[in-house]
C-alpha cells in the first residue's frame, strides 16, 4: 500500500446503504476507485464521483492495493470470493478490509483462506448507520494483525474512528456486543415509554424528564425519538437486526455462553418481522411491543 495522503487503487465490493456513501468518500478522498455490486443499479450512480464501475467482482478486485468489502452477509462473502473465485483476482500484499457484519469463526476462516494467497485480512465492521457513512463518523472495530491495521489508518479516518481490538474475528466480536447493546436496549426504551402511555403519562414528557439521568443513552435520545414520533423509516432494520442478535447467539454457543438477554430479544425481534415489520427501522420494535399492549 501507498504512504499516508497518495491516492490509492481501491476496490469496493457492495454499494448499497453503507457502501456507496463510503465508497463515495474514497472518490472525494482523491483514491482511484473500483466499484462492483450485485445489483448494478446500486453502483452505477457513484461514475458521477469518479468511480469505475465493474460489471464482475473479479474485475474490480484485480488492480486493487485494498479492498472495502461491504456484502451484506458471509455467506454472500463466501460466494463472491471462493465460490465464483473473485479473489484469485487479488494482488499479493493486498488488503482486504471486510467491512460489513458477518460471525467471527466466518471472518476468521476467510483472513485463513485470504492468507494462503498472499492477502491480509481485517475483519472491520462498523456502526453508525448512514448518518455516519455519509459525514464519516463511523465506529470502526478491528480485528487482524496490529501492523495491518496500521496499514489500513489512512483509509479508516476517511470512514470515521478505528479501534484495534485483538486478532482475527476480535472486530466482529465488537460488533456483536455493539449490536446486543443497541437491540436490547431499544427494547427496554420502547417498553418504558409504552408503560408510561399506558399508564396515561406523555412519552415525549417522560423522555424529556429521565434525559441527563442514569437512563438516559443516545439509544433513548435517537430512537427514543422516533418512538415518539414514530418514525420508522428504515436506517437499519429489524431484519438486520434480527441478524446480528442471531449471529450473537451462534456464536455464544460456539464459545459455550449463555445469553439468555439476548436470546429473549432475538425472539421479540423475530415476531416483530414474522407480522411484518422487518423492513421498519429497528426501533420498530416499539410497534410490536405497542401492539401487543393494544396501543396503536
Amino acid at each position: 500500500m501507498n504512504t499516508e495522503g497518495a491516492a490509492m487503487q481501491i476496490a469496493v465490493l457492495g454499494t448499497g446503504a453503507m457502501g456507496f456513501p463510503m465508497a463515495r468518500r474514497l472518490c472525494e478522498a482523491g483514491h482511484a476507485v473500483h466499484a462492483w455490486n450485485r445489483t448494478r443499479a446500486k453502483v452505477e450512480p457513484l461514475a458521477a464521483f469518479g468511480a469505475r464501475v465493474h460489471g464482475d467482482a473479479a474485475s474490480a478486485l484485480r488492480e486493487a492495493e485494498a479492498v472495502v468489502c461491504m456484502l451484506e452477509s458471509g455467506p454472500v462473502i463466501e460466494d463472491v470470493l471462493f465460490r465464483q473465485r473473485a479473489a484469485e483476482a487479488l494482488r499479493p500484499g493486498a488488503l482486504f478490509l471486510s467491512m460489513a457484519s458477518i460471525q467471527p469463526r466466518e471472518a476468521r476462516d476467510h483472513a485463513a483462506r485470504l492468507a494462503e494467497r498472499g492477502v491480509a485480512q481485517l475483519d472491520a465492521p462498523v456502526s453508525g448507520g448512514t448518518g455516519g457513512a455519509e459525514n464519516g463518523s463511523l465506529v470502526i472495530m478491528v480485528g487482524g494483525k496490529p501492523a495491518d491495521f496500521g496499514r489500513a489508518q489512512p483509509l479508516f479516518r476517511v470512514f470515521g474512528r478505528a479501534t484495534h481490538v485483538g486478532p482475527h474475528g476480535s472486530g466482529q466480536l465488537a460488533k456483536l456486543a455493539n449490536q446486543m447493546i443497541v437491540g436490547i436496549t431499544i427494547g427496554a426504551v420502547a417498553e418504558a415509554l409504552l408503560l408510561c402511555a399506558k399508564g396515561g403519562a406523555d412519552m415525549a414528557k417522560v423522555r424529556e424528564a429521565i434525559t441527563g439521568g442514569f437512563a438516559d443513552s443516545r439509544i433513548l435520545q435517537v430512537h427514543g425519538g422516533r418512538m415518539v414520533e414514530r418514525d420508522f423509516a428504515p436506517r437499519a432494520k429489524v431484519a438486520i437486526q434480527l441478524k446480528d442478535m442471531r449471529n450473537a447467539l451462534a456464536t455464544a454457543e460456539e464459545v459455550g455462553f449463555e445469553a439468555p438477554v439476548t436470546a429473549l430479544f432475538e425472539r421479540l425481534y423475530a415476531q416483530a418481522a414474522e407480522h411484518g415489520l422487518d423492513d421498519l427501522d429497528h426501533s420498530g420494535l416499539f410497534v410490536e411491543l405497542a401492539s401487543r399492549n393494544g396501543l396503536t
